[in-house]
């Protein structure tokens, strides 16, 4: 029988349970958003979300049981994010996880957030037939959310270097802002990709680059403020200067607000396919894996696709997106490297990686 570790995952609105055997065989990932709660205000709310993970933790680790047909007893490792994130939504579920693996007397790995969006790659895979196995080691890894636009030299299963990061806005948070200045919905990278859909530039003068030449870092506040002018000479921001449904204009002006979120998107994506690629290059890796929430963009994975010689591994969006399978996943590696942690274990909301 393999080893059944059960993930936890609580770093922002998500509350995330899954179950994984042997490191690549999903069992079940059950995934309890919070969008509609943080929606009226344009972002997460950490209150909010820590408290909404308190009333979906219960069901959530309930129903990953059920649908992986196991018995919380049949369980042999607990893990759960502990950092990075928010203090408040890591603490739910860490203490959810420790009071499990103190009640079962398993083993407890605590697994860090930016290694577990790397390690959903594993999930795509079957048996032996692994990133590290096919194309192996050292792989490229853009790891791109919310609150984090990393590229990550892996070198071994544990074996990392930050070799490039944001230095203002992570692209989640860069298309949460256009989306806003953009009067589209909450969270902001499926409303853009949404409007974007069929759309071109058009006539509209192209959003700059922040390229940062000699190094792999990114930055993405420069865009945004781009955008922020384009979007007041156009008369689409501010957003209620944008007609209702009922008044004559609306069918040009959404075409005006889609011209505009695929000029952005296309801003985003160019820049880290670009990066990556660069990266990849440079430290010879075998392969490209991605990974984050911003990974799901449709764009994004078509371009760096067709844009790289090398293999490239996308999990499908919604192991992208956070959840307890890619944690579950991670732990599994971790927990044969003889990894454990105590009950004193404590969160880390700046955990680095690498």
């Amino acid at each position: 029988m393999g080893l059944k570790i059960l993930g936890i995952e609580t770093s922002c609105d998500e509350t995330a349970v899954g179950v994984v055997e042997d490191g690549h065989r999903l069992l079940s990932n059950i995934v309890s958003s919070q969008v509609e709660l943080h929606s009226p205000y344009g972002g997460v709310v950490p209150e909010v979300a820590s408290r909404q993970h308190i009333r979906d933790m219960a069901p959530a680790v309930e129903k990953a049981l059920a649908d992986s047909g196991l018995n919380l007893s049949e369980i042999d490792v607990v893990a759960a994010t502990y950092g990075p994130g928010l203090a408040g939504a890591l603490l739910t579920g860490l203490n959810t996880a420790k009071a499990l693996s103190f009640s079962l007397g398993k083993p407890l790995v605590g697994v860090n957030h930016l290694e577990g969006h790397i390690y959903a790659s594993w999930l795509t895979r079957a048996g032996d037939d692994s990133p590290a196995d096919s194309p192996g080691f050292p792989l490229a890894c853009l790891v791109a959310s919310g609150g984090h636009t990393d590229l990550i030299l892996m070198e071994q299963h544990g074996s990392y270097r930050l070799v490039g990061r944001t230095r203002d806005d992570a692209a989640g948070e860069a298309f949460d802002k256009a989306a806003r200045i953009l009067g589209l919905g909450f969270p902001g990278g499926p409303e853009i990709q949404r409007v974007s859909q069929g759309a071109t530039a058009g006539t509209l003068p192209p959003l700059p680059r922040a390229w940062m030449r000699d190094t792999l870092d990114f930055s993405f506040s420069g865009v945004k403020t781009a955008l922020l002018h384009l979007a007041q000479a156009q008369g689409v921001y501010p957003p209620d200067a944008t007609p209702d449904s009922a008044e004559p204009g609306r069918a040009e002006m959404d075409e005006l607000i889609g011209e505009m979120a695929a000029n952005f998107q296309e801003s985003l994506v160019e820049v880290m396919v670009v990066k990556t690629l660069e990266m990849a290059r440079r430290y010879g890796v075998k392969g490209i894996i991605l990974g984050g929430g911003v990974t799901a963009n449709a764009r994004l994975r078509a371009e760096i696709t067709r844009a790289s010689a090398l293999p490239v591994i996308i999990p499908p969006p919604v192991l992208c997106t956070d959840n307890g399978a890619m944690i579950a996943a991670c732990a599994y590696f971790q927990y044969r490297r003889g990894e454990q942690f105590g009950l004193e274990l404590d969160i880390d909301p700046a955990l680095p990686l690498g």
